[in-house]
């Protein structure tokens, strides 16, 4: 799980670039100024919209993380903005990004950097040059922090190292960083999602894979073409199940596996299995966190099958509602106690228990928030009700191309 100040820093992180943002206006406004780059009568104002202009071009390369292009990319955009002569983004290894002249400072300038990672704190920089027409003479250079760790440096040089490009730089710096920072919380939900991915694939129960192969098996002599079709099935249910690209999948493809699972399901039950899918043609191309919908309905059938002698009847039901879609899962299986239920989707039922439930719970409030977590109906011996509310639009929430 998302350290739960994770939701938290992202909020915090877009009111501090509001308020970075208008502090770095007037700071830059002030800088430019007093190296005579602007004229008096240009407005804070103004200073402020082309900051967040010039903030809106240069944060995309950053959220990529601190590499040499998107340092490159990012100095390009933000040099202009301070006014400086040179600007310099390091890691803590190395310079990775030089705007401007006078680069054969670049290990002196890296000295300063090191110094600067070391302490933690800004700093002034003077350095000797022999050539008079070098501007890398004075300036200043700043940490740049990720959780608080020093990460990296920015490094600016002007016609002198004033309190005003110090405070300029200061304030770019604590940008970078938040967007630093946002790129490392987009790092770790990737690779949790990843994670929680594979730990449903190992769920998909050895045993399922040995049946359906048995009642393939069961039909080659009896009806070859059907023992055929099963094969197919088998074939594409898990191609999609361990596909590798991809955190996200349309409702029309994760519904195309869960038939397919279906029929395997079917040919091993036979009649004891009912199954009504309702679907609204509208909410066919809806995106949705991969592997979301099947491990419910695979939940369905062990509750419904596995554990019960009675007939089972499955009803899954994708409604248009204006900017969701709703998705309900339904059984006549044996249910579960409330607070066990409780337990599993906090993380207390053990690795054989729901392990589906929670995952799916899990990713959906990961993705769209703590609202759209799964809403389960249940109890003993009274089956499982699943509904969930899916947004149609979601920033970064996209299907990739089978």
């Amino acid at each position: 799980m998302i350290d739960p100040g994770s939701a938290a820093l992202v909020a915090d992180a877009v009111l501090l670039l509001v308020g970075v943002a208008a502090g770095l206006g007037a700071a830059i406004a002030l800088a430019r100024r007093r190296h005579g780059l602007d004229p008096v009568g240009d407005s804070v104002e103004k200073a402020t919209f082309r900051t967040l202009h010039t903030a809106s071009l240069a944060a995309p390369p950053l959220r990529a993380g601190l590499t040499a292009d998107t340092a490159r990319k990012a100095v390009r955009r933000l040099r202009p903005l301070l006014g400086s002569s040179v600007l310099v983004l390091t890691d803590d290894e190395r310079v990775l990004a030089w705007g401007g002249s006078g680069e054969h400072h670049a290990d002196d300038v890296m000295a300063h950097a090191r110094e600067a990672l070391r302490t933690g704190r800004a700093s002034s920089i003077t350095l000797d040059c022999t050539n008079e027409e070098c501007l890398v003479r004075a300036g200043v250079v700043v940490p740049l922090h990720i959780d608080q760790r020093p990460h990296g440096t920015l490094a600016a040089f002007g016609a002198q190292a004033s309190d005003a490009l110090l405070r300029a730089t200061e304030e770019v710096a604590r940008w970078i960083s938040v967007q630093l920072e946002l790129a490392e919380l987009d790092r770790a939900r990737t690779s949790l999602i990843e994670a929680e991915i594979r730990a449903l694939r190992a769920q998909i129960s050895p045993h399922f894979i040995y049946n359906s192969l048995a009642a393939i098996a069961s039909f080659v002599r009896t009806d070859p073409e059907r023992a055929r079709e099963l094969l197919l099935e088998f074939a594409e249910f898990t191609r999609y199940s361990f596909r590798r690209h991809g955190d996200f999948t349309t409702l029309a493809e994760e519904l195309r596996s869960i038939e397919q699972y279906l029929q395997l399901v079917r040919a091993r039950f036979g009649r004891r299995l009912e199954v009504t899918l309702q679907v609204a043609p509208e909410v066919l191309p809806v995106a949705l966190p991969f592997l979301c919908l099947q491990p419910l309905v695979e939940n369905a059938v062990k509750h419904g099958l596995e554990e019960s002698l009675e007939r089972s009847r499955i009803t899954l039901t994708a409604e248009d509602e204006g900017v969701f879609a709703r998705v309900v899962i339904e059984d006549n299986g044996i249910g579960m106690d409330p607070d066990r239920l409780r337990g599993i989707l906090h993380g207390a039922g053990g690795p054989s228990a729901g392990i589906g439930l929670s995952n799916v719970d899990e990713r959906l409030r990961q993705v769209y928030g703590e609202d759209h977590g799964l809403v389960i109906e249940t109890g003993v011996g009274a089956g499982m009700r699943i509904t969930m509310r899916i947004p149609k639009f979601r920033p970064g929430v996209h299907s990739v191309p089978r």
